[in-house]
């Protein structure tokens, strides 16, 4: 849907971020569907697809990073925005961009941290998988 949406805006490269993240979605659901065929090989492919899905993750981040617009503000907003960034000394774009790059820098570390622990989980899964359905 993400995909569909970057896309009619005229958005390619965040309309390719997002066919590439569905790709990740089918290669785990791939894997899913190996495992209930009782075939253990559909464990490579959920392991597979946890790198997979975090490098689409960082590269969505370098895109947020480099497309970087400052957002269009409500009515009274614009003040606000105007004063805090005054408090940081900085211009309200320089401040736009700083809240841009904190907010990708939490998302690519959360990313990595979870993905990470969903790459080893599966990892070390594939044996006790292995072995359970060898055992059906």
């Amino acid at each position: 849907m993400f995909a569909v949406l970057a896309a009619s805006a005229g958005d390619v490269p965040f309309a390719v971020i997002g066919l590439l993240a569905a790709g990740a979605g089918a290669t785990e659901l791939h894997g899913v569907a190996l495992l209930r065929e009782g075939e253990s090989r559909g464990m490579n492919w959920l392991v597979g697809s946890q790198p997979y899905l975090l490098l689409v993750i960082w590269c969505y981040c370098g895109l947020r990073i480099l497309h970087f617009e400052v957002p269009t503000l409500p009515e009274g907003m614009g003040e606000l925005a105007v004063l805090n960034a005054r408090q940081w000394n900085m211009s309200v774009e320089a401040y736009f961009r700083t809240l841009n790059a904190i907010t990708v820098g939490v998302l690519a570390v959360v990313a990595l941290v979870y993905q990470g622990a969903m790459t080893i989980y599966y990892w070390r899964r594939r044996d006790p998988v292995a072995r359970a359905l060898v055992g059906e």
